[in-house]
């Protein structure tokens, strides 16, 4: 489970950044995404969000700051800034780089919420948006990203997240063929977030018999192990309660 950074309200105005010991820098492994073999951070090398803004009063991370900047830094040092339209804000936990486009070269996975549509989950690269799914459509619903992987073994990227995890409760999973980017395969009844909490529960986990998804069902009674083969999804449920101790068992392939 990752937090996002502690939020100061006295830091919101005009010329306000946030230090740099509270800037998110996230590898690829750090937020639970997985993407194939060794990591080759031959270009981007980490990624932020900067602009806290208060323009989107959703609130469902526990407070109403959300950012309207993203930072991409290259490993050369170079960094690439891309400041969202005042309808959009980036609704999320923190960026996440993992290679989803097959080229061993990692991108950027963020939630982007709009005044009137939701969210959508956003693939970036240093020149911008590559692929983005359909907003939700409807204003404060929003998505909790899983994870990225291969999860069948067939050489392209899966993307899976949860829309809406307080409503809808549904596991969709995209996948990335060239320049495709399609959903393949959905599941109902399963959560990886409680509105108010300001981390997303579960991620992926491979425990020898390829990656999978840690979630909860949508009781938020016990803890799910989801598998994907042959676009199929495979459900399993563990003895395992959906709390911080529940969860690290689960991901740390303890639970039977």
């Amino acid at each position: 489970m990752i937090k996002r950074a502690p939020r100061d309200p006295l830091r919101l105005g005009p010329c306000s950044i946030r230090g740099a010991g509270r800037m998110l820098r996230v590898g690829l492994m750090a937020l639970g995404f997985v993407a194939g073999a060794t990591p080759a951070f031959a270009d981007i090398v980490a990624a932020r969000y900067e602009a806290p803004t208060t323009r989107y009063g959703h609130a469902v991370l526990g407070d109403a700051i959300e950012y309207g900047a993203l930072v991409i830094t290259a490993r050369d040092g170079a960094e690439t800034r891309f400041e969202l339209p005042q309808e959009l804000v980036f609704e999320d936990i923190a960026p996440r780089l993992a290679n989803v486009t097959g080229d061993s070269k990692p991108e950027v996975i963020t939630v982007e919420a709009h005044q009137d549509k939701g969210a959508r989950l956003v693939i970036w690269g240093q020149q911008g948006r590559i692929f983005a799914t359909p907003f939700i459509g409807t204003r404060y619903r929003w998505l909790a990203p899983v994870g990225a992987a291969d999860f069948d073994g067939d050489g392209h990227i899966e993307i899976a997240y949860i829309d809406r995890p307080h409503l809808a409760k549904t596991l969709r999973i995209w996948r990335v063929e060239g320049d495709s980017f399609r959903e393949i395969a959905t599941l109902s009844g399963v959560s990886n977030h409680r509105i108010g909490e300001d981390f997303i529960s579960g991620g992926l986990r491979d425990c020898g018999q390829g990656i999978e998804m840690v979630v909860s069902d949508e009781a938020w009674r016990k803890v799910q192990v989801i598998g994907f083969s042959a676009d199929r999804v495979i459900l399993h449920d563990t003895d395992a309660i959906p709390d911080a101790t529940g969860f690290a068992r689960v991901m740390a392939c303890q639970d039977g």
